[in-house]
């Protein structure tokens, strides 16, 4: 089991002691999961905190053995302002962990792709009408963050009958800092062309690859994680979506020696570390 390097109160504590501080600061949860603070505002992108799909798959012809320790009980996240999911697979819209976290911010923002907005509603255990849908191209303004809907291909650029895309990735800008966090995703044509634009400081993006044996939706491997950091001029990028199930991962020093022979500012995370940045 892989130990966190902050987690429970040593990670509570790191939190709190940075509120109200110029910049932002972005933990590293785990899977693809993301805690990002602005001033003294809280933000969660795609949380996993439970071993919710461990337990549903267990005795399966597919179990999701779990390699990293889970860094924080969501019951004990009771400062968040704002939750965004990705897509509706358990590893970025978990009702163990989205559950809990609404019962303890009971005024707590939750933005989704609309496609998926009565599912999201139906896994957090909420009414009807608070998700908030977003599909690709749309903007909204929230709690001191501005967040842009981005196409995601997991594997395809799926839609549903309404024609709204399944799986989305956000840019959030906040501070003047620009954070692009892809959900899951492959390449597709373009993809570089739409975020480019937005001059990224930050990207977050998967790197286990798309494997067909392993019979789920496949993701970026580490030199397309590179690529396309590289394509959209990303300041730094962080790497993620690996080390959660032993099925499904990959080894991270592939995407540290990749970026380091293209040339691109990049950085790994270990569980619970913080990354901070701040524009002058």
């Amino acid at each position: 089991m892989i130990v966190a390097r902050q987690k429970d109160d040593a990670l509570l504590a790191d939190i709190r002691s940075r509120c109200g501080l110029p910049g932002v600061d972005l933990w590293w949860l785990g899977q693809s999961g993301f805690l990002l603070r602005a001033g003294d505002r809280h933000l969660l992108i795609d949380p996993y905190l439970s071993d919710s799909l461990t337990k549903k798959y267990v005795g399966t012809d597919k179990p999701h053995v779990r390699m990293s320790e889970r860094v924080i009980d969501p019951d004990r996240l009771d400062f968040i302002d704002l939750v965004t999911s990705s897509h509706a697979h358990t590893d970025h819209l978990d009702p163990e962990t989205l559950g809990p976290l609404f019962r303890v911010n009971p005024g707590l923002q939750f933005i989704v792709p609309a496609s998926i907005a009565p599912l999201a509603a139906e896994r957090a255990g909420i009414d009807a009408d608070r998700p908030i849908g977003l599909d690709a191209g749309e903007r909204i303004d929230m709690e001191g963050f501005s967040i842009h809907a981005i196409p995601s291909a997991h594997n395809g650029l799926d839609k549903d009958a309404s024609g709204r895309h399944l799986y989305l990735g956000y840019v959030i800008e906040t501070c003047g800092i620009r954070i692009y966090h892809s959900g899951d995703t492959l390449l597709y044509p373009g993809m570089e062309d739409l975020l480019r634009p937005f001059q990224v400081d930050l990207a977050l993006l998967p790197i286990n690859g798309n494997r067909p044996e392993r019979r789920v939706a496949g993701n970026l491997d580490a030199c397309e994680a590179v690529w396309l950091a590289s394509a959209i001029g990303a300041g730094l990028t962080i790497p993620c979506h690996y080390d959660m199930f032993t099925f499904n991962t990959a080894d991270v020093g592939d995407f540290e020696r990749e970026a380091s022979r293209v040339g691109i500012g990049h950085r790994v995370l270990q569980l619970g570390d913080r990354c901070s940045l701040r524009k002058d």
